[in-house]
């Protein structure tokens, strides 16, 4: 498969992007950063709502500095996706889960046959990471969270706004063909079926996909792998209830959890998305928890 050279805004060491086709045509970009030697681990990592992949290189190249090398997802209809979301094309969770993100773990793990795979994800995308891993158990080593937990209604303060905003979601997608996200200032334009399943998850606190059979609640409750998840201090999206709301699913799981602060991002904001610009510190815990989990095994 053809590949392709990007330079990283963070320093000149060049990232890989390869193409990438699912099983039903649809086809995107997977950006690859790795270090000077052979990674003894990467993390696969699906990128926030509306976020496209490459807004992710600064966490990528600070990774790679701990040794850490970095496959960076692209969600369907975001970024280099050929597809759009609109009254004529449309999907869910389902073809994420089960289309676009098996095609890009499986060129990851060709590029790096004998590496240690963990996935990783930021708000949706640590959702979907759990997801996606509470299918695929045996080919992850743990998940990592940043900015993540589950969007349950009643585990915010001011709740009953937003159970109504996730009751207004889907109708709107339906009506416009799409959620016009760029409009409303929420993620990007996206698909009637992605809106459909995450404000489900918005109401009932339960995650579920149209399509699949598979009962997540059951799959997230049996994995013993090791989590770590970082809240952002300041970020009123994840409030630390709804994050617990996410870890308690999976109370077999041997689970990390810190705060970050706005000391630990160079006196940025520690909120939602500032902590993308200087990710150093993030980088720096990751890449401890995975030495650390390498010490347990062994």
């Amino acid at each position: 498969m053809s590949a392709s050279l990007m330079s990283s805004a963070v320093n000149s060491a060049p990232s890989i992007v390869v193409p990438i086709t699912s099983v039903d045509g649809a086809s995107s970009e997977l950006i690859f950063t790795q270090p000077n030697d052979y990674p003894r681990d990467v993390i696969y990592w699906l990128p926030a709502l509306g976020v496209p992949a490459k807004h992710y290189l600064p966490l990528a190249e600070a990774l790679a500095a701990h040794g850490i090398a970095m496959a960076l997802h692209e969600w369907r209809g975001i970024g280099s996706s050929d597809r759009r979301a609109g009254r004529h094309c449309d999907w869910g969770y389902r073809d994420l889960l089960e289309a676009d993100l098996p095609a890009g773990m499986a060129e990851a793990k060709t590029r790096w046959p004998k590496a240690k795979f963990w996935m990783g994800g930021h708000s949706l995308g640590g959702q979907l990471s759990c997801l996606y891993v509470s299918l695929h158990p045996r080919d992850m080593a743990g998940i990592a969270l940043i900015a993540s937990g589950a969007p349950y209604w009643r585990r915010f303060r001011f709740g009953i706004p937003i159970l109504g905003a996730y009751a207004l979601a889907s109708p709107l997608a339906q009506l416009v063909g799409y959620l016009p996200g760029r409009r409303i200032g929420f993620g990007g334009n996206e698909a009637r079926g992605v809106i459909a399943d995450w404000s489900r998850s918005g109401r009932t606190g339960r995650y579920a996909a149209d399509g699949m059979k598979v009962d997540f609640e059951r799959q997230l409750a049996a994995l013993e792998l090791p989590v770590l998840a970082l809240r952002l201090r300041d970020d009123w999206l994840v409030p630390q209830s709804s994050l617990d709301w996410l870890l308690d699913k999976m109370p077999k799981a041997s689970q990390q959890t810190g705060i970050v602060t706005p000391e630990q991002l160079a006196g940025q904001g520690a909120d939602h998305f500032t902590w993308m610009k200087v990710p150093d510190a993030l980088a720096a815990r990751l890449a401890d928890w995975i030495e650390h989990r390498h010490a347990v095994i062994t």
